[in-house]
């Protein structure tokens, strides 16, 4: 069973951040396979189901996003979930927008909910990278993922949403290669 994990922050005004594309994907996920909620408490929003034939749980944490690592662990920890069926969906500023990436490991870049995880569960989990480009100065990040994406993103976003959706099961199947390549077929 995989556990797909959106970051994001809670609350209304954060919903169409850049920062929110981890919950996005999870929300599309939700309602594409029709995936039922389990648990919903304060701190985290938890679904279960299938996607085809996998067993899934999707899950968002409903604390700011550099607490998500303390939610999941607990989470992960009282469901015996091992790291190697774990992935994280987020955004990533160092990937052009709308470019989608897959990667293993590795360093989290800044990114305060990837470095919440990595403090709490280590790093080796599987990672759905959302380019949402760079605003050109550090200076600018911070207000720069808190802004909604702007119209014309959100329509190319809703498309590269759904094309994962659509191929998820791909890496649920250990078939990266040919998501990553389904992903640059349908981007076309």
């Amino acid at each position: 069973m995989y556990l797909l994990c959106g970051l994001g922050n809670p609350g209304k005004q954060y919903t169409h951040t850049r920062h929110n594309v981890g919950f996005k994907l999870i929300d599309k996920l939700v309602s594409f396979y029709e995936i039922e909620e389990f648990k919903n408490n304060d701190s985290r929003i938890v679904y279960k189901g299938k996607i085809n034939n996998e067993d899934v749980i999707l899950f968002k944490s409903l604390n700011y996003m550099n607490r998500t690592g303390v939610d999941l662990k607990t989470f992960i920890n009282f469901f015996k979930i091992n790291l190697s069926e774990i992935i994280v969906i987020h955004d990533d500023l160092d990937i052009k927008f709308g470019n989608i990436k897959y990667k293993l490991g590795g360093g989290n870049g800044g990114h305060r909910g990837l470095e919440s995880i990595d403090q709490n569960i280590g790093n080796e989990y599987a990672r759905i990278r959302i380019g949402i480009g760079h605003p050109g100065n550090k200076n600018l990040v911070d207000k720069y993922v808190l802004e909604n994406f702007t119209t014309e993103e959100n329509v190319l976003l809703n498309k590269k949403v759904g094309i994962i959706c659509k191929n998820i099961l791909l890496l649920l199947k250990d078939e990266k290669d040919k998501f990553l390549s389904k992903i640059a077929e349908e981007e076309n």
